[in-house]
Order: C-alpha cells, then sequence, then structure tokens
C-alpha cells in the first residue's frame, strides 16, 4: 500500500486558539469550565476536555450562575452573550476571528437595510450564531434550488455572506445562481471560506486524483471534514470520513492501493498518525509526504486569557502542557478494535 499524506491537514488556527484558550482556562481557573456546544466538532478533542473537567452544554440554564464560560470556535448570537451576563457568567469568547467577520459583515448589511442571503448549513452551530446577529434580515439558502424559490422584498438593497465551512465549489455554484438571479447583489469584500477550508480542500482535489481510496480524519457533525470526503467523491474516488483507526473497515482495501490520507481542520494529528500506523501494521504501507501549501496563520487569545495567563507559573505555559497539534492527550484504545479485523 502506498499512502500519500496531504499537506496541509487538521488544526486551523482557529481550532488551535479554541483549544489552546480552554486548556488554558483550566489551568488558570481549575474545573469545571463549561463550554457553550462542543469546542470545535471532533469526537477526541471533546473527550480529551470531557476527562479534564470540561463541561459541554447546550442550554446556559445547565451553566451555574458565576461560572466560567467559554464559547466555542463556532461564535454565539448575541442573545447568548445578553443571558450570559444576566446570569453572571465569566465568558471567554473563543470564537474564530474568521467567523467574527462573518458576523460583523451581518451587523453591517443589516443596518443598512439590506436583506442577507447566507450560504450555510441549517442548524449548524457557526449558522445559528451568524443568524442571530439580525434574526429579522437574514435568510438561509443551502442550495441552487433555494435560490430558484428566494424572493426578497427589494432586489436592490440584497447581499450574501457564507459560512466559513462549506465546500468552495458548493459556495461558487450558489453564488454564480444568486448573480444571475439577482444581478445588483453584493457580496464580502473578500472571502468568508477560511483559509484552511479552502487550503484543504485543494489538496484533496489535487492529491486523489493519484488514489484509489481517500480517508478524512474528521467526526460526522464537522462541516468542513464532510466536504473533504463530498469532494473526494465527486472526482469518483472512494472516500470515508473516520474519527479514528477504530473506524476503519479492513474490507475497503486489497492492500496495493494508493490511499490519500488528509484532516479536517477540527482533527488532531494524533490520530492521524494512529491511523498511519494502523496501516503499516496492517499492509507494510510506506507514506508519501505531499505539500500543496504552508501554512503559517496565527490567531491571539481572547482578550479574557491574554493577561490572565501570566499568573500562571513559566514552566506551566510550555508548549508540553497545551493541547496543541502534535500533543493531544492520550487516545482511545484502538489497537485491536477494528471493523474488519
Amino acid at each position: 500500500m502506498r499512502i500519500i499524506l496531504a499537506n496541509p491537514r487538521g488544526f486551523c488556527a482557529g481550532v488551535n486558539m479554541a483549544i489552546e484558550s480552554l486548556e488554558l482556562a483550566i489551568q488558570l481557573y481549575g474545573t469545571p469550565i463549561y463550554v457553550y456546544h462542543e469546542i470545535v466538532h471532533n469526537q477526541y478533542v471533546v473527550e480529551h476536555f470531557r476527562h479534564k473537567g470540561a463541561v459541554f452544554v447546550d442550554r446556559l440554564e445547565e451553566v451555574p450562575h458565576g461560572s466560567y464560560l467559554l464559547y466555542s470556535a463556532h461564535g454565539v448570537s448575541p442573545e447568548v452573550r445578553q443571558i450570559s451576563a444576566s446570569r453572571q457568567l465569566r465568558t471567554i469568547d473563543a470564537t474564530c476571528p474568521l467567523v467574527t467577520k462573518v458576523h460583523l459583515e451581518a451587523i453591517r448589511y443589516a443596518k443598512q437595510g439590506y436583506t442577507i442571503v447566507l450560504i450555510g448549513h441549517d442548524g449548524h452551530d457557526e449558522v445559528v450564531g451568524t443568524m442571530g446577529e439580525a434574526p429579522e434580515a437574514i435568510v438561509l439558502v443551502e442550495s441552487p434550488d433555494d435560490v430558484a424559490r428566494l424572493e426578497v422584498r427589494d432586489p436592490q438593497r440584497l447581499a450574501y455572506l457564507t459560512q466559513t465551512t462549506l465546500s468552495v465549489d458548493d459556495a461558487n455554484r450558489i453564488i454564480a445562481c444568486l448573480r444571475a438571479k439577482f444581478p445588483d447583489i453584493k457580496g464580502p469584500p473578500t472571502e468568508d471560506i477560511c483559509y484552511a477550508t479552502q487550503n484543504r480542500q485543494e489538496a484533496v482535489k489535487l492529491l486523489s486524483a493519484e488514489a484509489q481510496v481517500v480517508l478524512v480524519l474528521g467526526s460526522q457533525n464537522s462541516s468542513n471534514s464532510q466536504r473533504l470526503a463530498e469532494l473526494s467523491r465527486e472526482n469518483n474516488v472512494r472516500a470515508y470520513l473516520i474519527d479514528g483507526a477504530k473506524d476503519i473497515d479492513l474490507a475497503w482495501f486489497k492492500g496495493d492501493e494508493t490511499v490519500l490520507v488528509t484532516a479536517g481542520a477540527s482533527a488532531p494529528e494524533l490520530v492521524v498518525q494512529d491511523c498511519l500506523s494502523f496501516l503499516q501494521r496492517k499492509f507494510n504501507a510506506t507514506i508519501e509526504h505531499r505539500s500543496v501549501r504552508e501554512e503559517e496563520v496565527h490567531f491571539p487569545l481572547p482578550r479574557e486569557l491574554r493577561s490572565a495567563v501570566t499568573m500562571l507559573p513559566r514552566e506551566r505555559r510550555s508548549a508540553d502542557s497545551l493541547v496543541t497539534p502534535t500533543a493531544l492527550g492520550v487516545l482511545p484504545e484502538t489497537s485491536d478494535v477494528h471493523r474488519g479485523s
């Protein structure tokens, strides 16, 4: 078996920032630390922090008055912030800056009297937060068919925004439909789809042409990971979205394939390496590293943590104490529990 290991893959700057924020909050304030929704959409990351004492909640009523609450990378609506304030919660905002950008664009367009077409997936945490900024002004579309049915009060005052983790190709198809139907529609000054989502999709599009199978490391509720698997299938390559090596079915392989391995923006490198080790053991696989783009993006910690982190002893602020792309707790046991083994 030949494995092509795609780069870039795995954690993006926003995920890194959110995970580091929760790690530091636990060190600074102890547990429980409450988190509104999953910190990122990844099973292993969430379980890692549950074991450390983080409590993930979907309703603020579950958070005791005065507790520490961290907002996930996907962002929250103004209503959530208001309820948090009323409950005197000590909040830490780990929203990805690229998501915040979309929120600010929604607010700007709404104040100018525009109807905003948000391209995204209904119910996704990021979409819920963005729509909460101006619910009376935003309409959600998920497909070209939605655009065909769309009616607005003033086509001259119309703008579109996109969820940051969409398929670039899908978003472009919907945008083209919007422009065809509403020629005067305005868009954001720069693309909303995040750099990491675009880069990972570009790598899959280029490298999957050499593969018979694609393995995407990521959880089922990870939008950007789902897009990577879908993009592979659109290229007529079998693709499987898996949380880790325990999900690999040996029946997927004959043993002489070329397999592309990549990871969504919320998947830790630890699960990637575990899968590579499994395939090496089972198929004597060789690994070829292929880089399409290099990423050097870094986002600062939330302002609530920037000064507080100086309270930590220097030795506890070392990289080894943080959840980083190369150090993420302990994986659940996977070595002998595989489908098809």
